[in-house]
């Protein structure tokens, strides 16, 4: 016999205790809050969760990153100014009231949070913002065959720059909420891509 069946969907669960992790953080995000919002018991949890709370978490980092930088990239391929939409998308950081799901915080929160305390998370967060670093990458080359962009410094170096000021802007963020400030700062960084 193979088991009980699953009784729901670990997509839409694992979407349920992102919340709850962006909300909370991970330490102090409770099995309780986790189990409630995602509708299951124990049991349940971990006959699909072996690794517990940490699975979990993982899980929840690579759904959420692979969502954004899916997100990100469609958006991109299908904006007609690349770099205009790659220089909004970091100026709404610097505006934002709250670290929202459309902005990738909740990635960003977990590189500060706990990719020191765990290797594996660090990992997986490195390889997840390495594909962030391809989007902006590929949009930068696009944007320079085509004229839209001047300068002729190496893509995949510039691309690095923004994953930087990417990760930058939520480690800031955390010490610094002037919506001023954080856009003087972003805009300095963006002198590059002119």
């Amino acid at each position: 016999m193979a088991g009980r069946p699953k009784i729901f969907d670990e997509q839409e669960a694992v979407e349920k205790a992102t919340e709850v992790f962006r909300n909370k953080g991970y330490d102090t995000a409770s099995a309780d809050e986790l189990l409630s919002a995602m509708g299951i018991g124990k049991g349940s949890f971990y006959l699909a969760f072996k690794g517990g709370k940490q699975e979990l978490y993982i899980r929840s980092i690579k759904q959420f990153a692979g969502n954004f930088n899916q997100k990100i990239a469609l958006a991109i391929e299908n904006s007609e100014d690349k770099i205009d939409f790659i220089k909004k998308l970091f100026f709404a950081l610097a505006h934002a009231e709250d670290c929202d799901i459309e902005r990738g915080c909740y990635l960003g929160n977990a590189l500060v949070q706990l990719s020191e305390k765990d290797a594996e998370i660090k990992k997986i967060t490195a390889e997840l913002l390495k594909g962030l670093q391809k989007i902006f990458a590929k949009s930068i080359k696009e944007a320079q065959d085509n004229g839209q962009l001047k300068t002729q410094q190496d893509p995949e170096i510039l691309a690095w720059h923004l994953t930087n000021l990417w990760n930058g802007i939520h480690v800031t963020r955390r010490m610094e909420s002037s919506p001023e400030m954080l856009h003087s700062l972003i805009d300095i960084n963006l002198k590059l891509l002119e």
